[in-house]
């Protein structure tokens, strides 16, 4: 299966919602009666105030997305001005285990070099490990003293990376 991550385009904004949704609901990381649910669906937004990144197979299917901003923007938890951020990184059941999410964080990785930033910032549940292995095969490091919860019980930690210090 042949990999392609891209910059969103207007048709790939159904299979982006349906995609984060499954993988947060279906990974046991959103409760399916959630508020944040209705964000997770909402790539069309996602697509206007951010940056969408989709990762599509050979036909073109949205096999998983991650939406990209710049430090200081409004899509931006935690990112400073000089730091690129990456949320709601999903990939699809079907396509988990191909390499799809490491594509799309790099793709993620290029994006903030382009930009001319030199780090990356973002946040993530501590549950979702599979996705801490990859950050960290990636060069990325937990930042503890930047974890933070946006509410009571939802407890995030924090990962970064400062590309200077990076060989890839």
């Amino acid at each position: 299966m042949q990999i392609t991550v891209r910059h969103a385009r207007e048709e790939d904004l159904e299979g982006a919602g349906a995609v984060t949704v499954e993988a947060f609901v279906g990974g046991g990381h959103t409760e399916p009666d959630s508020p944040y649910l209705a964000l997770l669906g909402d790539a069309r937004r996602r697509f206007a105030e951010a940056e969408l990144l989709v990762a599509v197979d050979d036909a073109d299917r949205v096999l998983g997305c991650v939406t990209f901003a710049s430090g200081g923007t409004e899509w931006a938890d935690i990112a400073e001005p000089h730091e690129g951020e990456i949320r709601m990184l999903a990939v699809g059941a079907a396509a988990q285990g191909r390499g799809v999410g490491e594509a799309l964080v790099r793709a993620a990785m290029a994006r903030s070099r382009e930009l001319g930033l030199t780090a990356m910032a973002f946040s993530t549940r501590p549950a979702m490990t599979t996705a801490h292995r990859l950050y960290e095969r990636l060069g990325f490091r937990r930042t503890p003293e930047r974890d933070w919860a946006p509410r009571p019980g939802i407890d995030l930690l924090t990962y970064g990376l400062t590309f200077e210090d990076q060989l890839i």
